[in-house]
């Protein structure tokens, strides 16, 4: 699974230069350059790492951080042009993990990234990725049979929530219409294949920003279906 950074900054020029020594890395890079943005783009998408400059329009970061935090446990580095400023310590305070002060060493970020990913993705696998599945926008909280799309609740019959949970705990592997139907109806599929295709549709329509243009859950023609965790684009129907 790739992992994806936001990077949120007023100046493009640093944005620019973290992500191409984030891409550099194997990372996938999402930028924003301000804290609205850095909110909208949080919940519409997995994020597991967000690099936050402090000073920015119309959402600063401390105010950024503060809203992360009410639903969110990803690791936040903060961006400040002044190591002994007060803002520091706040964001510390409000949930940052660390900052970074400006002008930086590329390399210092990403060692200091590399850190903080290592933390994070160690507690993650041994809490909460045990027990939830995350697709892009969309979370599966095993447990609890529950579906979050965009943070929202959002309700399925218990075949269409089996398909959607088969499909994200394969994902990325191309999963037969034939395969599907004996692991969820538990017996040979007799029927036309029009039944699965009937419920992902019905699914699309409960998960994707645009059923037309499915992102999640992707056809694989002649073949079957997969998810996909990552963001990207995709011309299956």
């Amino acid at each position: 699974m790739q992992t994806n950074i936001l990077v949120a900054d007023d100046d493009i020029d640093i944005r620019n230069l973290l992500e191409l020594y984030l891409v550099n890395e194997g990372y996938q890079v999402i930028q924003a350059s301000n804290g609205k943005e850095v909110l909208h783009t949080i919940n519409s998408q997995r994020i597991d790492l967000v690099l936050l400059d402090i000073m920015m329009p119309e959402m600063d970061g401390l105010q950024a951080c503060i809203a992360i935090r009410k639903n969110y446990q990803m690791p936040i580095i903060m961006l400040t042009a002044n190591a002994n400023d007060l803002q520091v310590i706040q964001g510390l305070s409000m949930g940052a993990d660390d900052y970074v002060t400006k002008p930086f060493q590329p390399l210092q970020v990403i060692a200091r990234v590399k850190a903080q990913l290592r933390r994070y993705l160690q507690y993650v696998s041994s809490t909460v990725r045990s027990d939830q599945i995350f697709l892009q926008h969309v979370s599966i909280s095993i447990p609890k049979r529950e579906v979050k799309v965009d943070e929202k609740t959002v309700s399925f019959t218990p075949r269409e929530y089996d398909i959607l949970l088969l499909l994200a705990q394969n994902e990325g592997i191309v999963m037969p219409m034939e395969q599907i139907y004996q692991q969820v109806w538990k017996e040979e599929m007799l029927t036309s294949q029009n039944t699965i295709m009937v419920h992902i549709r019905k699914i699309r329509e409960k998960i994707e920003h645009d059923p037309k243009r499915p992102t999640v859950i992707q056809t694989v023609w002649g073949v079957g279906y997969k998810a996909v965790s990552g963001t990207v684009g995709c011309d299956e129907k």
